[in-house]
């Protein structure tokens, strides 16, 4: 099964980032809304976020989510690791029985392997900010996007 938690994540903290420079607010509803997501989900998602100091967000008719820090100072590596949590990139199988050399040590040698995988992205994730990635979301600019107008009379009413 796939796990969209990671670039669900990724997308609702480029939205708060790119809500701040723009000087909107942001909210759940407004990020699910963007994301096509149930509020639920995107609240689901803001507790480790929240936890882990990457989003604050303040409660109320007129509350908001905010950046807990700089976007310089968040990677991309915090947030996937804020909202995966321990899983692990690939999961290796249960413990066979040994029955032939290839049956007792593919379980340590796919452990090993998936473990460096997991290093390695983990490195990639370090590399990059929000606030370059942000960058980079910015430049590609919104050609070829389904704008929804709606979106904006949403925010209006929000505040």
């Amino acid at each position: 099964m796939l796990d969209y938690r990671f670039s669900t994540a990724l997308q609702m903290v480029l939205s708060v980032a790119m809500a701040e420079q723009s000087g909107k607010r942001s909210t759940s509803a407004i990020l699910a809304y963007g994301l096509e997501a149930n509020p639920s989900f995107v609240r689901k998602l803001m507790v480790p976020l929240t936890r882990d100091g990457i989003i604050v967000s303040t409660l109320g008719r007129n509350g908001s989510i905010h950046l807990g820090r700089p976007a310089e100072n968040i990677t991309l590596r915090d947030i996937y690791l804020s909202v995966t949590e321990d899983k692990k990139l690939w999961a290796a199988r249960p413990d066979i029985p040994a029955r032939c050399v290839v049956s007792a040590n593919t379980c340590w040698y796919f452990k090993s392997i998936a473990n460096e995988a997991e290093q390695a992205s983990l490195e990639v994730l370090a590399r990059h900010t929000v606030a370059s990635a942000l960058e980079e979301v910015k430049k590609a600019g919104t050609s070829g996007c389904d704008l929804v107008p709606e979106i904006d009379d949403q925010h209006k009413k929000a505040q």
